[in-house]
């Protein structure tokens, strides 16, 4: 797959999971709904704006934005396994997030790398 299409890719594949974890997080208890939620939910509009900007500037400049949506990813997986392991989500939701979770890692894995290569053919 090109690198084009996989970061076009990011898109809908994230609004997928975004879409599923606003789910999740509105059934949270109350008073998590308000923390980790927040939390959780800051940390994956972030990362969206990020992958937004990846198609918007220039190819030595994209290796900085596909850190901090790797970045990003990390803090949601914590985020996700202090919320399973508080039995604020069952354990089915938990596998399919983080399926999703290491759907949108491994084409981000695929774009560090790849960009990571050219970066350092321009120094």
């Amino acid at each position: 797959m090109s690198e084009i299409k996989k970061e076009l890719t990011l898109i809908p594949k994230s609004e997928k999971y975004i879409q599923y974890m606003l789910e999740i997080i509105m059934k949270l208890p109350r008073t998590e709904k308000f923390s980790i939620g927040n939390e959780y939910k800051q940390s994956m509009y972030k990362m969206l704006e990020n992958i937004l900007m990846l198609s918007k500037v220039i190819d030595s400049e994209k290796i900085n934005y596909i850190n901090m949506i790797d970045a990003q990813l990390n803090v949601q997986r914590i985020l996700l396994r202090i919320m399973y392991k508080n039995k604020w989500i069952d354990e089915k939701k938990f596998n399919y997030v983080i399926e999703l979770i290491y759907e949108l890692g491994k084409i981000i894995g695929g774009l560090l790398k790849y960009y990571g290569k050219n970066n350092k053919k321009s120094v």
